[in-house]
């Protein structure tokens, strides 16, 4: 039988000569790569390295995020890759504080943007800052295995992919290649905003950041139990491309 969690299509159950693999069981064989794993609702999934998870909660973790985005407007004090921790302990495993689902653009580099080093963020970016199928698994990754307790969606001003999906609604306007197919999750950000009178690019950015955050929770039933246990927060924020500065919308 065929199964939906979170946007990936999964059969079950799957038999094995050791056990029956559930839809849950998923994460525990991405970390191991083997095909018995154990549930997550039965007992602990398998961590994907020797790394105890992260001991902050979501406030902690957003916090965090707030002082490295005051620090960085401060004077751009970006620490150097990999940061105090040698990159060789790394190797071991990873334990992320956050995952920041951002924009490609360019100029929005969240490990800039919020002071922190390798392995701190666990980072997923889309022109756009949308969420497929793609980054919701990774999302739900971060979230089941890694112990991340807090999924920042960061927007930012002037974001062209933002602008696109207005252009599409304003003037009908078709773009080459899949830049057209990317745009379409954007465009009801648009018209939402502009439902609630508000026309400005900022707007939509603001409103498309909204609209991520919520489909997340909504989409994923991983997500969505971690919330309900106090586990993990979804929130947003718009990087301003002028300033530095991060919006939270939290």
């Amino acid at each position: 039988m065929v199964c939906s969690m979170g946007g990936f299509q999964l059969m079950e159950p799957v038999m094995t000569n050791l056990s029956v693999v559930s839809r849950r069981n998923v994460f525990g064989t991405l970390a191991c790569g083997c095909v018995a794993a154990a549930g997550l609702g039965s007992r602990p999934a398998r961590a994907a390295s020797p790394l105890a998870k992260t001991s902050l909660s979501a406030e902690e973790a957003l916090a965090k995020l707030k002082a490295g985005n005051a620090a960085f407007v401060a004077g751009g004090a970006c620490i150097p890759a990999g940061g105090p921790v040698p990159i060789s302990t790394l190797s071991a495993g990873q334990a992320p504080f956050a995952v920041v689902l951002g924009c490609s653009d360019s100029r929005t580099p969240p490990e800039h943007v919020f002071t922190t080093g390798l392995g701190e963020l666990f980072i997923i970016r889309v022109a756009g800052n949308t969420a497929d199928t793609t980054a919701i698994g990774s999302i739900e990754y971060a979230v089941a295995v890694l112990g991340a307790p807090l999924v920042m969606v960061m927007g930012h001003s002037q974001c062209g992919a933002v602008e696109a999906a207005g252009e599409v609604i304003s003037v009908g306007t078709q773009f080459p290649g899949f830049i057209g197919d990317m745009v379409q999750p954007i465009v009801p950000a648009v018209l939402r905003a502009r439902r609630d009178g508000h026309m400005l690019l900022d707007d939509a950015v603001r409103a498309n950041v909204e609209d991520v955050a919520a489909h997340i929770a909504r989409a994923s039933e991983l997500v969505a139990e971690a919330i309900s246990a106090n586990k993990l927060r979804v929130v947003g924020g718009v990087y301003n491309l002028a300033n530095g500065k991060v919006d939270f919308l939290a």
